[in-house]
């Protein structure tokens, strides 16, 4: 059977389609990109935004339109948390956010006319295992994902994502000990640790081991291969979490620290767990323990109740901060949370102050890649783009070289410049 996937939201999400490719396969199944004329699509949705809930919406009708005989499968937290409204679509297989082989296996008896419209969705909420899929991606990739975590407990006042995902699990170490010495076996030359939390790591195993272990444990197991973490909470940092990251040679200094906004006010009707003061602490200790880290992050703008003051001390915090890199999203509600009955921002003004936000954004961005001139760097290289080979830094900016032939190649490369959102430089012999 021919089957393509359309994945929509973050790593987590891109990580178990890539799992899902990897079990079709194993399956016999071949795979083709999408939308190529296919036997069946899946579409792996993501919900964390009005905007994402429209696009997995576009994705559905969109192929319902182009291949009217195809089976369409829909799985992901847009399915998880709006049920009625996939319902609604007429899609031939609804899948959530957990039991992704045996959603495979729903579709292959879909597609075999063995099943009518089949729906397969759990209470997320209910939720105590941790979900083990194999790690790695397409044969062409030099970065794998492996998933250590999934579920989320905070419960942030906006965000819907503890009800598609339900609470913290953890892959064991022994396990991701095992799956990351199989990707280095596999010839991956990075694996970037991923979750939908990798903060609460370890909560639910016993004697409650810290995020590090883990870290420490996958370099072990796969040395000399790269190690990236997917988004922390400002709590993990800590001196001993530094100290014990910094001993860790393969560990890739970019941090992504969760902020949405810089001012206390917000943050405490965000339900976030953390003050300004707290968060520039983290920061400054990444700043301590590491040579020119990327510090990166999350900002929401136009949260109900903020105000120009408000905002204003979000800008002035994020200068303060100094980001190497920021995503900024307006705030989008989200039907059943708290922050969904507050008082609602104005969306001119919303766009107004995402604008401003984003244009102190590109500043800082060009800030850290100015800082990046002069310096050396080890490049995994991953692709072409016109004419130049293109991979990341330990600090994930990006670095182009006019060179050929370096796919999968780690290489030192010092930066002569800056072109765009780019740094260029060239081999080191």
């Amino acid at each position: 059977m021919k089957i393509a996937i359309y994945t929509l939201g973050c790593k987590v999400n891109q990580y178990e389609t890539q799992a899902m490719e990897q079990e079709l396969r194993r399956r016999g199944h071949a795979l083709v990109p999408f939308p190529e004329a296919a036997d069946a699509y899946v579409i792996n949705t993501c919900s964390v935004t009005a905007v994402s809930d429209r696009k997995c919406r576009q994705a559905i009708r969109r192929v319902q339109r182009e291949q009217p005989d195809a089976v369409v499968a829909v799985c992901g937290c847009y399915a998880q948390t709006h049920l009625e409204d996939v319902r609604a679509l007429g899609v031939d297989l609804i899948g959530g956010t957990s039991d992704r082989l045996g959603f495979l296996t729903l579709l292959e008896e879909t597609a075999a006319g063995r099943r009518s419209h089949t729906e397969s969705v759990d209470r997320a909420l209910e939720r105590r295992d941790f979900e083990p899929l194999p790690a790695g991606g397409l044969e062409s990739r030099t970065r794998a994902m492996l998933k250590i975590e999934d579920g989320c407990v905070n419960f942030c006042s906006y965000c819907i994502i503890p009800y598609a995902r339900g609470p913290v699990r953890s892959l064991p170490i022994s396990q991701a000990v095992e799956q990351a010495a199989a990707l280095k076996a596999a010839g991956y030359r990075e694996i970037v640790l991923t979750g939908i939390e990798i903060s609460s790591w370890g909560r639910d195993l016993p004697g409650q081991p810290p995020l590090m272990d883990v870290v420490e444990a996958v370099a072990q197991a796969a040395p000399g291969v790269r190690i990236r973490l997917g988004s922390l909470e400002p709590r993990t940092v800590t001196e001993e979490f530094c100290r014990r990251a910094a001993a860790v040679e393969e560990l890739c200094p970019q941090f992504h620290l969760s902020l949405q906004s810089g001012c206390d006010e917000t943050l405490r009707r965000m339900n976030r767990k953390y003050d300004t003061a707290r968060y520039l602490e983290s920061v400054e200790l990444l700043r301590r323990w590491f040579d020119n880290p990327a510090v990166t992050t999350d900002l929401i703008i136009g949260f109900p109740g903020e105000t120009e003051e408000e905002f204003g001390k979000t800008l002035d915090f994020i200068r303060r901060c100094g980001f190497a890199q920021m995503h900024i999203f307006p705030y989008s509600i989200r039907p059943g949370t708290p922050a969904a009955k507050m008082e609602q921002i104005p969306r001119a003004v919303k766009e107004a102050h995402a604008h401003r936000a984003a244009q102190v954004a590109e500043e800082l961005h060009q800030q850290y890649l100015q800082g990046c001139v002069g310096r050396s760097y080890p490049v995994l290289f991953e692709q072409e783009k016109a004419g130049e080979f293109v991979g990341h830094a330990p600090n994930y900016m990006e670095v182009r070289v006019r060179r050929m032939g370096l796919h999968g190649q780690l290489r030192r490369v010092r930066i002569t410049g800056v072109e765009g959102e780019a740094l260029t430089g060239e081999v080191e012999e």
